[in-house]
C-alpha cells in the first residue's frame, strides 16, 4: 500500500464520487498493474476500468540548455 498516497478531493472529484470513481495521488514510477493490484486488495473491489495520466517534467534553464529535474513527488 505504499504505492498510494493520498485521495485527491476536489471540485471534479468529488462529482465523480457519484458515479462510483474515485481519484488518489500515487507514486509517480508505479505501473499501471500495480496500481490496479493496490487498489483491489486495499478496498476488496474489482476493477473494471483504471485511466491513469502522468504530467510532463518540469524543465530548468541553464543557460541554452533546459535539463529535465528529479521528480519530487
Amino acid at each position: 500500500m505504499d504505492g498510494i498516497k493520498y485521495a485527491v478531493f476536489t471540485e471534479k472529484s468529488t462529482r465523480l464520487l457519484g458515479y462510483n470513481q474515485y481519484t488518489s495521488h500515487v507514486e509517480s514510477k508505479s505501473s499501471r498493474t500495480e496500481i490496479k493490484h493496490w487498489v483491489e486488495l486495499f478496498f476488496s473491489v474489482k476493477i473494471i476500468a483504471m485511466n491513469n495520466n502522468r504530467l510532463p517534467e518540469k524543465g530548468r534553464r541553464t543557460g541554452p540548455i533546459i535539463r529535465h529535474t528529479m521528480d519530487s513527488n
